[in-house]
C-alpha cells in the first residue's frame, strides 16, 4: 500500500501522513524511517536535557513519546485487523510525557527501545493483506483505516524529528 492509495485522509492525523512522499511505500517507509536512521543520536546526547521554551520535552521525553504513540498505533492496526468493533480510547500525550520516566534513562537506551518497536511494528504490518490495511476502526472517535495507522507512525516519528532539527538542535551552536 502507498499513501496515495487511501481511500481517504484520517481527521486529525493527516498530519502527519501530508509530511510523507504520497508514493511511499508503507513497508518500505517504516523500514527506510526507522528511529536510528531519522534521529541523530549523538546530536541527541549532546543536546542533553536542553530546550528551546520553558515547558517544553526534553529529547528523552520527545523519543519517549515516539516509542509510546508507536505502540498505541499498532495496538489499534492490531485490534482493527482483527474486526474490532469498538471504539479505542485517545490518550493524553503530556500525562503520558509527565509518567514516563524519560528523563532517568540514557538516549542510547531509548533509541535501542525504540528500534526493537519499530521491528515490532514491521513484522505486524507485514502480517497484512491489502485487504486488511483497508479496514476500519473507531479510535478517539475517529475513522482511520489500518494501513492510515502504519502511515501515521512514520510521518509522527518524522515529524518529531524535524522539531529536533528545527527547534532543538540550533541550541547546540552556542555551545562552547
Amino acid at each position: 500500500m502507498k499513501v496515495n492509495e487511501l481511500p481517504y485522509q484520517p481527521e486529525f492525523f493527516d498530519r502527519y501522513i501530508n509530511g510523507i512522499p504520497s508514493d511511499l511505500n508503507l513497508l518500505v517507509g517504516l523500514e527506510d524511517f526507522c528511529p536510528t536512521k531519522i534521529f541523530d543520536l549523538d546530536k541527541l546526547e549532546e543536546l542533553g536535557d536542553a530546550v528551546y521554551a520553558p515547558g517544553k520535552w526534553i529529547g528523552k521525553e520527545i523519543l519517549q513519546h515516539c516509542i509510546d504513540t508507536e505502540r498505541i498505533m499498532t495496538y489499534r492496526a492490531l485490534c482493527f485487523s482483527r474486526k474490532e468493533k469498538a471504539s479505542l480510547p485517545g490518550f493524553d500525550e503530556n500525562i503520558y510525557a509527565a509518567n514516563s520516566l524519560a528523563h532517568q534513562r540514557s538516549y542510547l537506551d531509548l533509541m535501542e527501545e525504540f528500534e526493537c518497536v519499530r521491528k515490532s511494528t514491521i513484522y505486524l504490518f507485514r502480517s497484512f493483506s491489502e485487504e486488511t490495511l483497508l479496514q476500519e476502526g473507531i479510535a478517539n472517535g475517529k475513522n482511520i483505516l489500518v494501513g492510515a495507522l502504519g502511515f501515521v507512525i512514520i510521518g509522527h516519528a518524522l515529524h518529531h524529528q524535524w522539531i529536533l532539527e528545527e527547534r532543538y538542535f540550533p541550541l547546540l551552536s552556542g555551545k562552547a
